[in-house]
């Protein structure tokens, strides 16, 4: 006998995709079905590539259609993932949407020396090997790191001609699309510019760029809370902000008041949660031990203090360390347990972006009117 296809799809609206309250067929998620005698194959459009979702999604859908339908089907799923793109933002006050760019994360800390830039770099990485298009802005305009973190020191962005108009072409290595100041300046020159100028050579490495379908783009902010933080989400909407410390009771402190500049309420960037970095440090001649050198949860616990999601732990390893050192983020290496930590860190990165872009109204860029302080920030 064979298996019908509307029944396929009455079974499949008994099941929900993790994290959506509609049943899968409802939400989109089935986009196609195909049957043939006792054969059935179902192709699943799921907004997150997290492995466990993914790994429920079709085990249910085969389940379901064994028990509901027929316990001799032969089933097969097709899974594809396609990341969750921020909703256009028509009401935009100054700045404007970078086209092709899907998702802005803007990766923030305190304090600075905490690792924000070996996050960010990792981070991209990850997200790259799930298969996403990524993007990496480094704003760190007076300590620009990135470079050496993705081996490109030595490149020097090109042009290109977009629409009859000349663009800048990010520099690309692991699969990710970088720029930065850095690009432009010796190792031994000092950038000393006042906030004007930085800001206007940010916003040519922003506007001025060819991005073109960029799944996420990753901005490596610099440390603190000031001229340019506030020029950057002056000039683009943030889809929202990672906060990265350490245990320490001082690097707390600061990223304390990094989530408070993003939840301004003339500002309102959603916090998609805190890293903690150098978390544990485990010796390579005992790699069941940890050490906790700099204080033990202290980032978990600032994130339960303020309601806002803990992303995970990265330790304290010398291999991070040289990784970053030599341009390979170490997170480029399969199935090592650095490599399964981001990858980690990165899922829960992009599910708390889905929900973000669920459950929220999109960001909008904030308008300036008195550079005294964050309380003269006006919508």
């Amino acid at each position: 006998m064979s298996i019908k296809k509307e029944d396929i799809i009455e079974a499949l609206k008994t099941i929900t995709v993790a994290g959506e309250g509609k049943n899968m067929v409802e939400s989109g998620a089935v986009k196609n079905v195909i049957t043939f005698a006792d054969e059935v194959v179902v192709d699943l459009l799921l907004t997150t590539p997290a492995m466990h979702i993914k790994k429920r999604a079709e085990e249910d859908v085969i389940k379901t259609i064994q028990e509901k339908v027929s316990q001799d089907a032969k089933v097969v799923v097709n899974i594809k993932v396609e990341a969750p793109v921020q909703p256009a933002n028509p009401n935009l006050i100054k700045g404007k949407n970078i086209p092709g760019i899907k998702n802005i994360i803007a990766i923030a800390s305190g304090k600075g020396g905490v690792g924000k830039s070996t996050v960010t770099a990792n981070l991209a990485v990850s997200l790259a090997k799930m298969g996403f298009k990524v993007g990496v802005l480094d704003a760190d305009v007076y300590g620009p790191s990135i470079p050496m973190m993705f081996d490109v020191e030595k490149e020097r962005p090109l042009s290109t001609t977009i629409d009859g108009k000349s663009k800048m072409k990010p520099i690309e290595n692991y699969g990710v699309k970088v720029l930065s100041i850095g690009f432009f300046t010796s190792p031994e020159q000092a950038v000393i510019w006042r906030g004007p100028m930085a800001s206007k050579a940010l916003n040519q490495l922003i506007f001025d760029a060819d991005w073109r379908e960029v799944d996420f783009m990753l901005i490596d902010l610099p440390p603190g809370t000031g001229d340019i933080h506030l020029s950057i989400m002056q000039s683009m909407p943030i889809t929202g902000a990672v906060i990265v410390s350490t245990p320490q009771a001082v690097a707390l402190a600061d990223a304390r008041r990094g989530v408070a500049m993003f939840q301004q309420e003339n500002i309102q960037v959603p916090i998609l949660g805190i890293i903690e970095n150098m978390s544990y440090f485990t010796p390579e001649e005992l790699p069941d031990n940890k050490y906790y050198i700099f204080g033990k949860e202290g980032a978990k616990n600032l994130a339960e203090d303020l309601d806002i999601p803990f992303l995970g732990e990265v330790p304290l390893v010398q291999s991070i360390r040289e990784a970053g050192d030599n341009g390979r983020p170490a997170a480029l290496q399969d199935n090592t347990p650095l490599a399964i930590a981001f990858e980690k860190l990165t899922r829960d990165v992009v599910e708390e972006t889905l929900k973000r872009n669920v459950n929220l109204p999109p960001t909008e860029v904030i308008k300036m009117t008195n550079t005294a302080g964050c309380s003269a920030i006006k919508n």
